[in-house]
């Protein structure tokens, strides 16, 4: 016999490429990087570094990329370069302000994201919706990145609330795939720039085409 779905009891929001049109930001940053101090940029690895904590893709352009830095120099320096380019102009998404403010009204809110602290925080400030969230977290914080669902558990045990009564807002693979297997109903806002496949949107329970769409109505049916 089938259960009734349980009610929504919280809202976790991604960060890149759903609040902030950034996920080809922070791809420039790093090609900048490697191309600069000789590394081997290669057409896979934004895909392989979509999700990754801080930890996870400084490694990687380390290792991988082959940059002479430790992974913490080079997550510094990426770091330093994209808040550079946010204080010049903060890339908020259309309606991002309005969607949060929308859903604050009816839910606490929480946030889940591969950025670092520093970035959630600048982020969240300059666009004047940090009090929104009851609670934030980076993946930095937890063991594994997305695709693992690490991110979004902290999140709702932060909250106070069971992963299986959240609705998560995603964009990407990694992320819809973290969010599906931290168990919350996944409302997936596909990326313009690195859409994600069908068989990963399969794992959506709503598909919306923009923010605009986010609805308190929305989010109740997912």
């Amino acid at each position: 016999m089938a259960t009734t779905p349980s009610e929504i009891a919280a809202v976790i929001f991604d960060l890149d490429g759903v609040l902030v049109d950034s996920e080809q930001l922070w791809d420039e940053v790093r090609v900048d990087l490697a191309r600069e101090r000789g590394g081997r940029w290669h057409d896979q690895a934004q895909a392989d570094m979509m999700g990754m904590s801080s930890p996870e893709w400084s490694r990687y352009m380390h290792d991988v990329i082959g940059l002479s830095e430790s992974p913490d120099e080079i997550n510094a320096e990426v770091v330093d370069r994209l808040l550079t380019r946010y204080r010049v102009s903060l890339p908020l998404v259309h309606d991002a302000a309005e969607a949060v403010e929308r859903l604050a009204a009816r839910w606490p809110l929480g946030l889940a994201s591969s950025s670092n602290r520093e970035v959630i925080d600048a982020v969240l400030e300059t666009a004047g919706i940090a009090d929104r969230f009851a609670t934030t977290v980076s993946s930095e914080e937890v063991v594994g990145g997305k695709p693992a669902p690490d991110v979004y558990l902290e999140a709702a045990r932060r909250l106070g609330v069971d992963a299986r009564e959240c609705a998560a807002v995603e964009d990407s693979r990694n992320g819809i795939r973290s969010a599906h297997a931290a168990g919350m109903r996944v409302i997936a806002i596909p990326n313009a720039h690195y859409p994600p496949s069908n068989d990963v949107l399969a794992a959506a329970g709503v598909v919306l085409a923009s923010l605009d769409e986010l609805t308190v109505e929305r989010v109740s049916a997912s």
